[in-house]
This record gives C-alpha cells, sequence and structure tokens, in this order.
C-alpha cells in the first residue's frame, strides 16, 4: 500500500499548507478519544473507549496540522465487498478548510486499494457526503452496521441519523453476490465431525 501522506490534496490544503494525512498508530489513541469523546459528549458521535481505540486502531487516517490532530476518521471492513467511513471528525477550530474531505478521500483510496465495491457511512450530515458521492439509501439496507455497533446507540430505537453509500465500481463489475454480502447475508462455512 502506498503512503497515505502522498495523496494529491486540494491545493488549498496542499502539504505546504501543513497538512499531514497518515495512518494512526498507538500513541495517537489519547489525541483520538479526546477528539472523537469531544462529538461523542454533543451525542453527536458514540463514545469511545481506549480498548476499543486499540482494537481498532489500524482502522484510522488522521490529518495533522502544525503536528496537532485536526480530522480523523476510519475504514472499517463489514464483508468481502463493503467497509463503512466512520468516527469521522474534524477539530471544530479546523472546520471548514476541507480536512473531512481530505480523510473521506484519503478512506476511500484506501477502500480501492482493498478492492472493495463500496463504502457507506451513517451521518447527521448527508450533504456533506453526498458533494463527495455518497448516494442516500434506506438504512435498513445496511444491517450488518445495526446488528453490530448500533445496538449500543442510546438513539437505537430513534436513530436520526441518514445511511448514505457510496459504490467504487460500476455495476457491470460488481460481484453478483455483492447485494447479499452487504446485506449480512454471508455464507456461513460447514463443519465437519
Amino acid at each position: 500500500m502506498r503512503n497515505l501522506s502522498t495523496l494529491d490534496y486540494p491545493s488549498s490544503l496542499a502539504p505546504d499548507n501543513g497538512l499531514v494525512v497518515r495512518k494512526a498508530s498507538m500513541p495517537d489513541i489519547h489525541a483520538l478519544l479526546h477528539l472523537i469523546n469531544g462529538y461523542a459528549a454533543q451525542g453527536i458521535m458514540l463514545p469511545r473507549t481506549e480498548f476499543e481505540m486499540s482494537e481498532n486502531i489500524r482502522d484510522f487516517t488522521l490529518a495533522f496540522s502544525d503536528g496537532h490532530l485536526v480530522g480523523c476518521g476510519a475504514l472499517h471492513f463489514y464483508s468481502p465487498t463493503s467497509g463503512e467511513v466512520r468516527s469521522l471528525a474534524v477539530d471544530p477550530k479546523a472546520k471548514s478548510q476541507g480536512i473531512g474531505r481530505v480523510i473521506v478521500e484519503a478512506l476511500e483510496s484506501e477502500a480501492i486499494e482493498y478492492r472493495l465495491h463500496s463504502i457507506f457511512a451513517f451521518t447527521y450530515v448527508a450533504g456533506f457526503f453526498q458533494r463527495l458521492g455518497f448516494q442516500e439509501v434506506e438504512r435498513g439496507y445496511l444491517p450488518l452496521k445495526a446488528w453490530k455497533d448500533c445496538l449500543r446507540c442510546p438513539k437505537f430505537q430513534s436513530c436520526d441519523e441518514t445511511a448514505v453509500i457510496k459504490y467504487l465500481v460500476p455495476e457491470h463489475m460488481r460481484d453478483h453476490d455483492f447485494e447479499t454480502a452487504a446485506l449480512g447475508l454471508v455464507q456461513l462455512p460447514t463443519l465437519r465431525a
């Protein structure tokens, strides 16, 4: 895989402006927790623990400006063909600078490298994702997410997030089993005695 810090950036976020995008490592956990749990305290994101971050640190891509964490996002795999963009957060002092876009583009590039057919997200800012080529879908279309992470959400019974998806390959190139995999209907292996 190529180094994500070498991605092409929009001119307003060129590396000479101090923005560095890279994969997360264990020493980043406390800064990540501070950023994510700041939003969780407002009810915008799910709170994360140090243990959860340790388990999922490889999912995260980070953006730094002048050595300070200004944004993060994670690509979490759900099936051989789909992944979720989650934990997308930008430091409130750095909003409206295109940092969220750069992070999602880096995660999308990573998804393409892993040959995923689609990426999806649950969001309060559907317009942001739509500008990046995502389309709104019925929440029930993505039950793998609902049955894994959403069960512990206090808003589970009255979710007000929007489900969005972006297809990374043209429909004619998609595996016909894609719909089944996206819906979580994965064939389990048969064990022999």
